[in-house]
């Protein structure tokens, strides 16, 4: 077995999911370069639904326009309620 912290199960290399999500990081951050704002609110409704999708509460969804050289970029943060719901919501982004 190796010396790692987590609570390991040696047969099968298990972890215990309470080391791996302590409900501490329940914001999933986004962000990209768009040419055109318009483009940037476009994403920023497909990326609503999808948190909308994964929400057991309401997400708070804050997004920022910053004007760059090569266009707009939209960084946006989204606050779930847990750590589950954020880690849903990153991988439905895949």
């Amino acid at each position: 077995m190796s010396k790692c912290s987590a609570d390991e199960t040696p047969v099968c290399c298990c972890v215990d999911v309470g080391t791996v999500m302590d409900n501490t990081d329940c914001t999933a951050s986004w962000s990209r370069v768009f040419s055109t704002k318009a483009e940037a609110e476009k994403m920023l409704a497909e990326l609503t639904a999808k948190a909308r999708q994964a929400e057991s509460e309401p997400c708070q969804i804050t997004p920022r326009f910053t004007e760059e050289a090569e266009g707009v970029r939209m960084d946006v943060d989204f606050v779930f309620a847990c750590q589950a719901e954020a880690l849903i919501f990153q991988l439905g982004l895949r």
